[in-house]
Formats: C-alpha cells, structure tokens, sequence
C-alpha cells in the first residue's frame, strides 16, 4: 500500500503532468488512494466478539462521600501519580520532539505505556480489569502526570481508556462483554472518542454528522476532526445527531463500510497523530446505540471530556513552570539573574497562582463526579480557568524564553501549541 501511494505522489509532482493538463486528476487520485490507504490500515484483523454472558452491565461503584473537602491524594494515588510522571519524565518527554515533528506516535511507546496498565485500571474486575471504585480523581492525577512529558503523546495513549471508560459507566451487557475484555488484555486496541467536528465555535451538543434510523439499527453520515490515531483506530465511539432525539454516542468498527480516514495535522498535538474520520452512510447495528441515546449519559461524556482536557492544562502547564524556573535562575543579563527582575519573577509567580486555580478547580470537579454528585457549576469553572489561564501560561512561558522561546531548541513552543488546544478540542479524552 505504502509503495503504491509513494509511486502515485511521485508520478503527480512530476512536471509533465502540469503540461498535459491531468493534475486536477492527479491530486484527486492522490488524495482517493490516501483516504482509502489509511482505512485499510485502521481496519485491523482483530475481530471484536462477545467473550462471555453478562445478565446486566457491569458497573464501577461510586467512591465515597467525604463530611470534608479533601483533594490530598491519598498514598495509593501519590504512588500512581508518581509511577507515571516518572514514565513521562523518562519515555514521553525524550520522544515529544521528533514524535511532533514527525505526525506520529512511536509504536513502541504505546507498547511500553500498555505495561503501566491505565486501561484495564478503569474496567470491573469482573470483565478481566482492576477496576473496583470509580475514581475520576486518579484519573485525573494519571492525566496531569502524562501531559507533563508531553501533550499530544499523552492524548494517543489515553484515547484507547477514554472508549473503555464510556463502555464501563454507560455500556449496555452485550457492547461490555464485545469490547471491553479487549482493553483489558496485553494488547489494547486503538480506539478514539470522536466528537470533534471542523466548525468555527461548534457546540457539542449539536454535532453536524446525523444518525439515521434504519431497518437494522442506524446509519451514520458526516466527518469528524482531531481524531487521536485515528488511522490506527480499531474502534470509534462517534457523536451524532439521532433524528428526533438529539446528540447520541454510536460505536463504529473502523472495518465498517463507509469509515475512511484522512490525515489532519493541526498546530498542536501533532504527536497525537490526528487525523478526519469520514462517514459515508455507515450502516450499524441497533445494538450500537451507547447509553440508550439518552440526554444525560451525553452530558456525562461533554463533561468528564472536559475534565480530562483540563487535567492536561494542568500537566503541561506544569510542565512550563518547572521548565522557566531554572531557566531565568540561570539566564543572566546585565550581570545577574533575570529572575532578579521584578517583572520576570513576578511573571513566574502568576504562571505557579494561575495554574493551582486550574488544579483544585480540576480536581474539585473530578472528587464531586466520582461520588455521583452535581459537578456542572464545577466543571464550567475548571474548563475556563483551563482555556483561558492555560494560554496565559503557555505564552508567558515563551515570553520568558525571549527570543529562545520561539526556537524549537526549548520544548515550551510547542507546550504553547499544545495548551490552545484546550479550548477547541472536545471528546478524544474521559476521566
């Protein structure tokens, strides 16, 4: 396949095609032959099927509530939190750079980021994973911790939890016996959650791609944008407007008729691989509607997305403090420090405020949520702090670099890019 579209794109840069006129044809077929070449790469050769009988879903139970206020990790937390920064610090971090310049995410990074576990953390004991007690909160903290090696490596390894997340809280007993003893294996399937469509100020909750019902369950026309690995993606989990109810979840198989890929490289997360996923009149099962298509469980998903986007301002922005820090200790001008200089510690000093608002908000949100009570107000709060503080922490960041920021030498050009992501970006990620 590969061979085949390299000898398709030389045969149209060549400039005889200019001269007789076909490169209109040339590029048509160029981009044909891409879209149809990505598809048969994500349409993997594991078939999904249902592993055992379950006589109704198999569900976390929620932690449990506290008289007070607490967001301390506690030492199980801690040591997890730990496990991963440490993982980032050592795997992501190293691999950030040429992962961004080269669109693409390390096959052998995602081996090792498999061993620490994170899916099957989130999937009931009794469908093969570890999990007993819902914990958005640790979540959360695993979230933060990758982000602080690098954003967009940390979106392609969470994409795959983020669908056995959405299984876990809002599958029904036969999508959880077909998907999730998958996840919970040695080798995790590719998978996204796609909910990001290609509109200036889009409204989740009014997504433009359309289910239809069919005799046989639904058909599913549209495109979705930002899709971590998604020519790599196995399974999707796809919003769309279900004619007379509004937005609904839908799982799709990528070896679905109809389901093409085509590559969207963006300004940040260039490390997550994003690519469209098209949908030509997929044709799915009745049984591939999520949570019964209803109003909350969708509410649900916007929110807890919103959370696990917010975690990762939290990550990276970390990622720009501990990095400045050192920097304008060391940086001299004038014969001392520039971190002697009011305006520059000062500056410092609003990076570390700004991002501890993000932190309790974020992880506020994420405590009420897993005790099953009213976050809204909590995570309308943590995702604007997120969108609005975290682009102050990434220009800053920049901004005292000097002109070293805006070289690729230092990493917070691109922590830059990666932080405007956190207001544009929906799905792909859960906690």
């Amino acid at each position: 396949m590969g061979l085949g579209l390299a000898a398709i794109a030389k045969i149209a840069s060549a400039p005889i095609i200019d001269k007789v006129g076909l490169r209109k044809q040339f590029e048509s077929l160029v981009q044909n032959g891409t879209r149809t070449g990505f598809r048969a790469a994500g349409a993997a050769s594991r078939q999904f099927k249902k592993a055992q009988n379950l006589d109704k879903p198999a569900r976390l139970s929620s932690a449990p509530s506290k008289d007070l206020f607490d967001i301390e990790p506690d030492e199980e937390q801690a040591l997890i939190a730990e496990t991963v920064r440490e993982f980032a610090a050592e795997q992501l971090r190293p691999a950030a750079s040429e992962a961004d310049a080269a669109l693409t995410t390390p096959e052998d990074l995602l081996e090792r980021s498999g061993e620490l576990g994170l899916t099957s953390v989130g999937i009931p004991e009794s469908l093969g994973g570890m999990g007993t007690e819902r914990s958005a909160v640790t979540n959360s903290l695993v979230t933060e911790a990758l982000a602080h090696g690098d954003m967009g490596l940390a979106v392609a390894i969470l994409a795959p939890s983020a669908v056995s997340t959405a299984l876990t809280q809002w599958g029904d007993e036969e999508q959880q016996a077909t998907y999730l003893p998958a996840f919970a294996g040695e080798h995790v399937p590719a998978a996204a959650l796609a909910v990001q469509e290609r509109a200036a100020l889009g409204d989740p909750f009014k997504p433009a791609t359309e289910a239809e019902r069919t005799a046989n369950g639904y058909r599913l026309t549209g495109v979705k944008s930002m899709v971590p690995r998604a020519a790599q993606a196995e399974l999707f989990i796809v919003s769309a407007d279900l004619q007379g109810n509004g937005p609904a979840l839908f799982l799709v198989e990528s070896s679905s008729n109809g389901v093409s890929i085509e590559a969207e490289p963006a300004m940040g997360l260039r490390g997550a691989s994003t690519g469209k996923l098209h949908l030509e009149q997929v044709e799915v099962g009745s049984g591939a509607l999520l949570g019964e298509g209803a109003a909350e469980v969708f509410t649900d998903m916007v929110r807890l997305s919103r959370l696990a986007w917010a975690s990762l301002a939290v990550g990276t922005g970390q990622a720009v403090l501990d990095y400045v820090i050192p920097y304008v200790n060391e940086r001299t001008a004038f014969g001392e420090p520039i971190s002697h200089r009011q305006a520059v510690a000062f500056n410092v000093a609003d990076i570390g405020i700004e991002l501890e608002s993000i932190r309790l908000t974020t992880l506020r949100a994420a405590a009420r949520a897993e005790q099953g009570l009213p976050y809204a107000r909590e995570v309308a709060l943590a995702r604007k702090l997120a969108v609005d503080k975290g682009m102050f922490i990434g220009s800053a960041g920049v901004q005292l670099l000097g002109g070293h920021g805006y070289t690729k030498e230092h990493p917070v050009e691109r922590w830059y890019r990666d932080l405007r992501a956190i207001g544009v970006m929906e799905g792909a990620v859960l906690v």
